[in-house]
């Protein structure tokens, strides 16, 4: 047997011991990937499952607007009915002061005033309708936005 010189013994010991090193590192960050890929798919079943939940409230809250824009448009169109039959009136004042010297009006002034009086109804009954389909839409927003919030920060929980 011929004896093996220091240098190279120190030399061969820095080797093994590198080598040694390098594969620990390298199964550690395979390690580390394999349990970072678990995470992250367990994150994104996560993220699905909210989305769903999302999905599905919206569209309960997108029906109910839609049910509630119905009714109001039902309820639009039977009051423009009570004023087109004349049982839908406008209120008027039961004094009514005229001056001696004023003449009488001219022409047909009772089915002018009775035109007029449907129009000014009409248009009143629809910008109530615009009115509540508004608030009606505003409400659903804004109820669709918290609920959407409160999903979110209990799913971050």
């Amino acid at each position: 047997m011929f004896p093996i010189p220091l240098p190279w013994l120190i030399i061969g010991a820095m080797v093994a011991l590198f080598g040694t090193y390098r594969g620990g590192y390298h199964f550690g960050w395979e390690d580390r990937d394999a349990e970072m890929q678990i995470e992250i798919a367990k994150k994104n079943e996560e993220a699905r499952e909210l989305e769903k939940n999302m999905t599905i409230k919206l569209a309960d809250k997108e029906t109910a607007l839609r049910k509630a824009k119905n009714e109001i448009s039902k309820k639009q169109s039977a009051m423009h009915e009570l004023a087109n039959t004349g049982r839908l009136r406008l209120p008027t004042t039961s004094c009514v002061q005229t001056s001696p010297s004023a003449s009488p009006a001219s022409g047909n002034s009772g089915t002018d005033a009775a035109d007029l009086e449907r129009q000014t109804i009409a248009t009143l009954i629809d910008i109530v309708a615009e009115g509540d389909k508004a608030i009606v839409k505003h409400t659903a927003c804004v109820a669709a936005y918290n609920e959407m919030r409160e999903l979110v920060n209990n799913g971050n929980k």
